[in-house]
């Protein structure tokens, strides 16, 4: 499988509602609530003004989202790491991360908020990507870790 990549302009806000709400509607089910799942295109418009999203794509097709939030002196905040449930457990994710942190150059640490209950995102950034647990707390009614990642001098 061609694993690629493309920044996502204004015109993509539809395709990333899309590409968003396959891959959080089972979170949405599970927690009646997720900020990824169901947001306008206008809101994605202006989230992409926000930060720069990065659409991975397999032979062409779109098949998720990578998005690292600039926070200033190489800190960066992983907004969104999703990959569509038709193409998950393909390696997809791990390769997107190696991507990720290649194109922006300068990171120093990054960090991201999961739900704690899900093993297998726990699995994937503290294995697979060398993320350790920073803190729990809740969003809501839902325990979330906030992860970190610091590059080594």
């Amino acid at each position: 499988m061609q694993q690629s990549y493309r920044i996502a302009k204004k015109e993509d806000a539809k395709l990333l509602v899309e590409l968003y709400n396959q891959a959080f509607y089972a979170d949405y089910i599970k927690y009646g609530q997720c900020p990824a799942y169901g947001r306008s295109v206008e809101r994605m418009e202006e989230s992409i003004a926000i930060a720069t999203k990065h659409i991975i794509e397999i032979e062409g097709k779109a098949v998720g989202v990578v998005s690292l939030a600039d926070k200033g002196e190489g800190i960066y905040y992983l907004g969104c790491l999703c990959v569509i449930p038709a193409y998950q457990h393909k390696g997809i994710g791990t390769k997107a991360m190696e991507y990720i942190l290649s194109y922006y150059k300068d990171w120093k640490e990054v960090t991201l908020i999961t739900p704690a209950d899900k093993e297998e995102n726990v699995v994937f950034y503290t294995k697979k990507c060398g993320f350790s647990i920073r803190e729990e707390s809740y969003d809501g009614n839902v325990k979330v870790y906030t992860f970190v990642k610091k590059r080594e001098v």
